[in-house]
C-alpha cells in the first residue's frame, strides 16, 4: 500500500487480483539430498531435460552439479560436500538445494518422466500467485495490510525472527540454510514458503497494475520487465529489510544464482502466472498496456470505440465476405481494368478450401470457425463438414451472419464509390450455399482468448478442423488463444491460421505481440512466425502447410487494401 511505513521498491507498489485453480504443491523444497538423483541418474548429462536457452548455459558453463557442490572421491562417485558462505561443509542432504531457474525447470521435466505427475500436467515451478495463497495466513500480504506488525521484520531482529509459528529463517537469523522440516508448516501444510532459500517462480518479473517509475531510481525495475527474468519468492536467510518483507518482489536472470530453490508444483490447469514477452521492457507502457487489455482504460484519452461495431466496417466485410453481392445491381468487388487483382477476391472462401484440402481426419467432422466475421467462411466449411461452429466477438457482424444464414431478403450493404458516394446492394449467399448447407452452421459471440472457458460453458467442443483468418494479430491476448487450441482439435486435426502479422497497439499491447520487435538484450530481430512455429510445436502441432494469400478489401472504386497473410497448416500431433 501506497501508505506503508517503510521502504518499497516501485515494483512492489500496485495491485493485482488473479484466479487460482486448485493445485498440488510439495511441503518442502527440493532438497540437495532429492536434487543428488536427478545428478545421479544424468539429468546434466540429458538434452530433453532442458530448455533451449538453458541447454546452451549448461553446456557452456560445463555444469555437471549445483554450482555450490563439490565433488569429493574420484570422478564418477558422486560424493559431495557443500560450499556455504564462510566455509565446506559435508552435504547436508536435507537443505534446500540451492540451483538456477533452468536448473529447476530440468529437475521438474525429468520427475515428471521418472515418477509421473499427480496431475494431468507436468510438475512446474510454484506461481507468484500460488506462493501467495500457501503463505502463513499470520505473515501474508492481508495481514499487513491489517496490521503493520505483521510484516515481521518491521518490529522483529534476526536474532528473533524463528520464534513464534511464523518463524523461519529469514533476515539473517541464521548464516546458512536449515534443514526443510526445521521450522514449523504455514496453514496449507508448506514449509518454508518464506526464508530459507527463495523461490524460482514460473512469473516474468512484471509490473503491477498501477506500476510507477520512481524518479529516485527509474531504471531499478524496468530495465527487467523484458521477459527474460524470472520472479523469486519468498526471501533467504540471507535477505534482510525490504526484501525480508512481505510485500517483496525480486526478479533475476534464470541462469544466476542467488540462494534460491524451488518446490515441485502441479495443477490440472495451466500456471496462473504473469509472462512477458521479449520487447515489453519499457515498465509504465507494460503497466499501460496491462490496463488496456483489462478494458480499464484507452489508448488515448476519448474512449476508443470498437471498430469492428461500426456500420463502415460492417459494410466493408459483407464485401469482403460475399463478393458475388453486386453482380445484380452492375457493381463488381473490383473495378475491371488491366491486371486486376481479382484473386484476391473470395478471401474467406480460400482459407475453407485451404483447411479441407489439408485433409483433417474425421473424427467428428466438425469445424471451427474464430474469428468468423459475417460468416463467408463458415458456409464454405459448411459443404465439406456435418456442422461447423463459428464465432465473433463482434455481435454485429454474428447478426449479420445469422440475417445471411436465414435468407433474409432485406439484407444490404453499401459499396463505396467515391468520397460520400456508394452504392446500395442486396447481400447474397455465394455460389453452391444452399439452405441446407447454411443450416449446418451454429453462429454465437465468443472471444478467442478464452478458449477453456467457453468449452466449460459448452460453447464449443473438439474440432477436426479450426480456421482462424486473419485474428491472431487482433487479439489483446494471442497466447491466451494459442495456449487454448491443443484441448479442442481432435487427434489428427488441422488447425488453419491465417495472418498477416499487422500487430498493433489498438488491438494488442505491446507485450503481447509475438513478434516485429528487436530482442531489448541481443538486439536481434524477434520474428513472429518463428515465435509461433515455436509455440504451436511446443503444444503439440506439426507445421504441414506454409503459403502467402492475398485477399483486397475495397475502400472505394478507385483504392484497394492488398494484404499478403501467411498462411500455415497445424496438424495436431496423436
Amino acid at each position: 500500500p501506497a501508505d506503508f511505513p517503510s521502504y518499497g521498491w516501485d515494483n512492489e507498489y500496485g495491485e493485482r487480483t488473479m484466479d487460482v485453480p486448485d493445485f498440488f504443491a510439495s511441503e518442502h523444497m527440493v532438497t540437495n539430498g532429492e536434487f543428488y538423483q536427478f545428478v545421479k541418474e544424468g539429468g546434466y548429462r540429458n538434452k530433453e531435460y532442458w530448455c533451449e536457452d538453458g541447454w546452451a548455459w549448461r553446456t557452456h558453463r560445463n555444469i555437471k552439479w549445483p554450482f555450490f557442490w563439490e565433488q569429493v572421491g574420484p570422478a564418477g562417485s558422486h560424493e559431495y560436500n557443500l560450499r556455504t558462505i564462510f566455509e565446506v561443509v559435508p552435504m547436508p542432504w536435507n537443505w534446500p538445494v540451492d540451483c538456477t531457474y533452468y536448473e529447476a525447470k530440468a529437475f521438474c521435466r525429468w520427475k515428471t518422466e521418472k515418477d509421473g505427475s499427480p496431475t494431468s500436467k507436468p510438475y512446474r515451478l510454484l506461481t507468484e500467485a500460488e506462493h501467495h495463497v500457501i503463505r502463513h495466513k499470520d505473515h501474508s500480504l492481508e495481514a499487513a495490510k491489517n496490521d503493520v506488525n505483521a510484516d515481521k521484520v518491521m518490529v522483529t531482529s534476526g536474532e528473533d525472527f524463528p520464534i513464534g509459528s511464523t518463524g523461519s529463517n529469514l533476515n539473517l537469523a541464521f548464516s546458512s540454510q536449515n534443514p526443510v522440516d526445521y521450522f514449523a508448516p504455514s496453514h496449507t501444510g508448506h514449509r518454508d514458503t518464506t526464508g530459507n532459500a527463495w523461490e524460482w517462480t514460473e512469473d516474468h518479473f512484471n509490473p503491477l497494475n498501477g506500476f510507477e517509475v520512481h524518479h529516485v531510481y527509474d531504471d531499478f525495475s524496468t530495465p527487467c520487465f523484458d521477459g527474460k527474468h524470472s520472479m523469486i519468492v519468498g526471501g533467504s536467510f540471507i535477505s534482510t529489510g525490504d526484501e525480508a518483507s512481505v510485500f517483496a518482489r525480486f526478479h533475476f536472470r534464470p541462469h544466476f544464482l542467488q540462494h534460491s530453490g524451488f518446490r515441485l508444483v502441479a495443477s490440472d490447469t495451466d500456471a496462473p502466472a504473469t509472462h512477458l514477452f521479449a520487447g515489453n521492457f519499457e515498465g509504465q507502457a507494460a503497466a499501460r498496456d496491462a490496463a488496456v487489455a483489462r478494458g480499464e482504460m484507452s489508448m488515448t484519452d476519448d474512449k476508443q470505440e470498437n471498430v469492428y461495431e461500426t456500420d463502415e466496417s460492417l459494410h466493408m466485410y459483407l464485401g469482403l465476405h460475399y463478393p458475388s453481392s453486386g453482380e445484380a445491381e452492375g457493381i463488381p468487388p473490383i473495378l475491371p481494368h488491366a491486371q486486376s487483382p481479382v484473386h484476391g477476391t473470395h478471401f474467406p472462401q480460400r482459407v475453407a478450401k485451404l483447411l479441407t484440402s489439408l485433409d483433417p481426419k474425421p473424427t467428428s467432422n466438425t469445424a471451427l470457425d474464430m474469428g468468423c466475421s459475417v460468416g463467408g467462411a463458415s458456409f464454405e466449411l459448411a459443404k465439406s463438414f456435418d456442422h461447423v461452429d463459428a464465432f465473433d466477438f463482434s455481435g454485429s457482424f454474428v447478426d449479420a451472419a445469422k440475417q445471411m444464414q436465414a435468407g433474409d431478403k432485406t439484407m444490404k450493404f453499401k459499396i463505396p464509390v467515391e468520397a460520400e458516394l456508394f452504392e446500395e446492394v442486396d447481400a447474397v449467399l455465394e455460389p453452391g450455399v444452399t439452405h441446407e448447407i447454411a443450416e449446418k452452421v451454429n453462429f454465437f459471440v465468443g472471444d478467442a482468448c478464452k478458449l477453456e472457458e467457453m468449452t466449460s460453458q459448452g460453447k464449443i467442443g473438439s474440432y477436426d478442423g479450426i480456421i482462424m483468418s486473419n485474428l491472431l494479430c487482433r487479439l489483446p491476448d494471442p497466447m491466451a488463444c494459442l495456449n487454448g487450441l491443443n484441448s479442442i482439435v481432435n487427434p489428427s486435426g488441422v488447425v488453419v491460421m491465417i495472418t498477416p502479422f499487422s500487430w498493433l497497439t489498438e488491438f494488442t499491447p505491446r507485450g503481447k505481440w509475438l513478434g516485429g520487435f528487436y530482442d531489448p538484450v541481443s538486439k536481434e530481430p524477434i520474428r513472429s512466425q518463428d515465435v509461433l512455429q515455436k509455440v504451436m510445436e511446443e503444444r503439440g502441432f506439426d507445421l504441414i502447410h506454409e503459403e502467402e494469400i492475398p485477399l483486397v478489401i475495397r475502400e472505394h472504386a478507385r483504392k484497394y487494401q492488398y494484404i499478403v497473410s501467411r498462411a500455415t497448416g497445424w496438424r495436431k500431433v496423436e
